[in-house]
């Protein structure tokens, strides 16, 4: 068990080295500018993705508060249980997503889809319409990312066959994009433009 448990952190380790951290910081400055311009942000997944995407949703709108800044609009689209069920019921669940966005998206809003493997149809429909209505789309994939990777404006890629380890870093990488936007409003003017890494 003890051989398990090591090769896991190992593995997770190793994965963690290879994230794109350039793609990272263009999601963060995407993020910043649409709280800075009132645009509205979606955020979307099935299962373990779906738990990522409300744990987004909620870190985002709650734990980046301050007073000097604007508040970030912050949209679930896994989590009025309702709405989700009702047009899975009828119009099947590949629509879940986008029907609940349709209303909603403006251009330049930002749409963001969580899909481990990259090929969750519902999460692809809603990509489609998101990229057909002029929002930014930022993916988070694993494995060979899919046919979401290739769809999305910022695909933050997670270089792993293990599902668990996948979710894993989608779940950090939620944290850190939340932990950069906190601390940018403790040490900076509101007006001051955020500099991006260097070829982003």
């Amino acid at each position: 068990m003890k051989q398990q448990i090591h090769q896991y952190i190992v593995d997770l380790k190793d994965t963690l080295d290879l994230l794109p951290l350039e793609r990272i910081d263009k999601a963060i400055h995407i993020l910043h500018e649409a709280r800075l311009h009132g645009r509205q942000v979606f955020i979307m997944g099935n299962g373990g993705s779906a738990s990522t995407a409300s744990h987004f949703v909620c870190d985002l709108g709650k734990n980046t508060r301050h007073a000097s800044w604007p508040p970030f609009k912050v949209i679930g689209l896994a989590d009025n249980m309702a709405s989700f069920s009702a047009y899975a019921n009828d119009e099947g669940y590949a629509s879940v997503f986008a029907q609940q966005l349709a209303p909603f998206v403006q251009p330049d809003d930002v749409v963001i889809g969580i899909s481990t493997s990259g090929n969750s149809p519902n999460v692809l429909a809603a990509i489609e319409l998101a990229n057909e209505a002029g929002a930014l789309t930022i993916g988070f994939t694993g494995f060979e990312g899919g046919q979401l990777s290739p769809m999305v404006d910022l695909d933050l890629h997670v270089p792993s066959q293990c599902i668990e380890q996948v979710e894993d870093i989608h779940l950090m990488l939620e944290h850190l994009i939340v932990s950069v936007l906190r601390q940018l409003t403790q040490h900076q003017d509101m007006n001051e433009p955020v500099m991006q890494t260097a070829g982003v």
